[in-house]
């Protein structure tokens, strides 16, 4: 369970129409910069019924909900199994973050085996996700001024180096600006920044942007430099594994 958020999740759970076989906080909780207003972003898979699947309505495999739980904003996103693992598939690093995210509000067997298959996903193809998920945020900076669109898009840069060159998915940016493979290359006033956000989830970005432009294009070279020289496959080795996994666990759910 989550011991950095001071809410009761579980009922969140609770209230769902199909069962979850997880469920965990992504967002700014997971990448480390919170502010206090931050809302809690829910990500998860759910179980439809074989019969939703092999019918002719279509089935409802990406569920979204927005609502306010004890004066914190609350947003909850989940897909139907097929549809995450297709997902997985498609060198989508936002949903292997979700499934590997450790702040955990509800897990089961099933989680526990699709996060064992997570690095069989990995490609160095996986890079492409991060750089254009760094760009939209860079474009979002330049007309917002804001700082939580700067933050995410170092956070993405140094998220995919550190798995170009590491093979490990790491979306927590005080971490990656301890971890090895990243450290050296993050800018130093990082730090600073994730500390101002605290204080406000739309807060004006104080900094040079002169500056910061340079360090993200450094990073995006980085990123280049890294998977040219990656030691993750051309494509992903599991496929079958997690077909035949979609397959028994829809059998006996």
């Amino acid at each position: 369970m989550i011991d950095t958020l001071d809410l009761d999740l579980s009922a969140v759970v609770a209230e769902q129409p199909d069962p979850l076989l997880f469920a965990t906080v992504s967002g700014a909780h997971l990448y480390g910069f919170p502010s206090r207003d931050s809302d809690v972003d829910l990500r998860g898979v759910h179980l439809l019924p074989t019969a939703d699947l092999v019918g002719l309505r279509e089935p409802e495999e990406t569920r979204s909900r927005m609502w306010d739980r004890d004066g914190v904003e609350m947003d909850l996103v989940t897909h139907d199994l097929r549809k995450f693992v297709r997902l997985m598939l498609r060198r989508n690093g936002y949903v292997l973050e979700q499934l590997l995210s450790p702040l955990v509000v509800h897990t089961s067997e099933a989680h526990r085996e699709l996060a064992a298959l997570a690095p069989g996903v990995l490609t160095r193809h996986h890079a492409h996700h991060y750089r254009g998920f760094a760009t939209t945020q860079w474009r979002l900076f330049e007309k917002s001024g804001e700082l939580k669109p700067l933050l995410y898009t170092f956070r993405v840069l140094l998220t995919g180096i550190q798995l170009m060159r590491g093979g490990e998915v790491q979306a927590h940016l005080p971490t990656l600006l301890e971890e090895s493979g990243t450290r050296e290359v993050a800018p130093a006033y990082l730090p600073e920044l994730i500390a101002a956000k605290a204080e406000c989830e739309h807060l004006a970005a104080d900094v040079d942007l002169g500056r910061v432009r340079e360090d993200v294009l450094r990073l995006h070279a980085v990123l280049d430099e890294a998977q040219a020289g990656s030691a993750l496959p051309e494509a992903p080795g599991v496929h079958d594994a997690l077909d035949a996994f979609v397959v028994r666990v829809r059998l006996e759910g």
